[in-house]
């Protein structure tokens, strides 16, 4: 393989230099930002030192005995050195991996040049709140925008507000705000362990005590014995009726029998909903229909992909809004953002804690976007 380091001002015109030299075949081995100082430390210099190598292929001439039709053989790329089976090896995994997060670390160094350095600590935080790269982006090029059409210097709370101000944007066209009681049944749905059992008691809990409201619960979780003493234990407090529910047959009997209350909470079973089976079993159980309110709740502790594959699960559901829990577990709250602003969908509420019913908050925009900053600019 020949190699060779090229050292320039900025990745871009690193990588400039590599494409002329080595072609578009190069590979890019190894990538840093170097800072020099001259003037006795007084003056700081920044460059890029990239290593970039590119497999010197020999091909041997063609023999005069062989027919035309057989073309000598290639070495091919890593890329291509797969099994007849279609399995990759270990070693090219590890290399794809590398070369991945190589690429990553290129894009962190081309975002720094590319970007003023008082624009970088809010970038960091961007990240560090797990916004999606593809809105960090998007604000970056705001605030450049921002900075270059400035006569006068620009602020670092300026530059602050300025991010609030794209987040409000996004987000201010979606629904925000708990139970509307225009719909009686409320129908909350999730996978297990985000907290469904005891989200609905804090919600209801608010039901009776702040708008005096006659409830009742439905629990289809048969599934797990402790989940239905849990609800129990809960009406139990409330002074609820709660009926337990097997078939639609059963469904159907415990509507007719709460027909005079004003409100009727379903607790659904948590199930794993990235399975479609359990959705249509949902769909089976529950008619969802004008009467219904539906929530969909999960934890912020959970991966944002897995969280993603969910929702696409619930795509045939009337969702309403979300409900995000275990706000309290995570330092970063960026994946409730992306997920509304993804799938277009405002938020109901979102719980800090296990406490009934004092852990939840109803959500309102200014107090996400407060939550969201941690007080970083005020």
């Amino acid at each position: 393989m020949k190699m060779k380091k090229y050292v320039a001002s900025s990745i871009a015109e690193a990588m400039n230099s590599v494409r002329a030299e080595l072609g578009e075949d190069a590979v890019i081995i190894n990538s840093k930002l170097v800072e020099t100082k001259k003037l006795f430390g007084l003056i700081k210099q920044k460059h890029f030192e990239v290593i970039a190598g590119v497999d010197q292929i020999e091909v041997q001439p063609r023999s005069e005995s062989l027919p035309d039709l057989v073309e000598p053989k290639i070495v091919q790329s890593t890329s291509d050195s797969i099994d007849r089976e279609g399995f990759v090896n270990e070693d090219l995994k590890k290399e794809l991996a590398d070369l991945k997060s190589m690429m990553k670390a290129m894009h962190r160094q081309s975002m720094e040049s590319k970007y003023p350095e008082q624009f970088l600590s809010i970038i960091e935080f961007l990240k560090y709140q797990e916004l999606h790269e593809e809105l960090i982006t998007e604000i970056s090029d705001e605030l450049f925008a921002h900075y270059q059409k400035s006569d006068a210097q620009v602020t670092q709370k300026e530059l602050w507000k300025l991010v609030e101000n794209f987040l409000r944007m996004k987000l201010e066209g979606l629904p925000m705000g708990g139970l509307s009681f225009e719909r009686k049944f409320i129908n909350v749905v999730g996978p297990t362990g985000v907290g469904k059992t005891t989200t609905i008691a804090k919600i209801a809990a608010r039901a009776v005590l702040e708008k005096k409201k006659k409830i009742g619960f439905i629990t289809t979780d048969t599934y797990r014995i402790a989940a239905i003493e849990q609800l129990k234990t809960y009406a139990n407090l409330l002074q609820a009726p709660i009926e337990i529910v097997y078939n639609s047959e059963d469904y159907q009997k415990a509507i007719e029998k709460f027909s005079s209350l004003d409100l009727v909470f379903i607790d659904t079973a948590g199930r794993n909903y990235k399975e479609e089976r359990y959705i249509n079993d949902l769909k089976q159980l529950i008619n969802f229909n004008e009467e219904v309110e539906s929530f969909l709740v999960l934890s912020l502790t959970s991966k944002e992909k897995d969280m993603n594959r969910i929702v696409e699960q619930f795509k045939d559901i009337p969702i309403d809004r979300f409900i995000f829990t275990k706000v309290d577990e995570t330092n970063s709250i960026g994946s409730m953002c992306n997920l509304m602003i993804k799938y277009n969908k405002g938020l109901a509420y979102y719980t800090d804690g296990q406490e009934v019913p004092e852990d939840i908050k109803e959500a309102n925009l200014t107090e996400l976007l407060d939550l969201f900053f941690q007080g970083e600019f005020k």
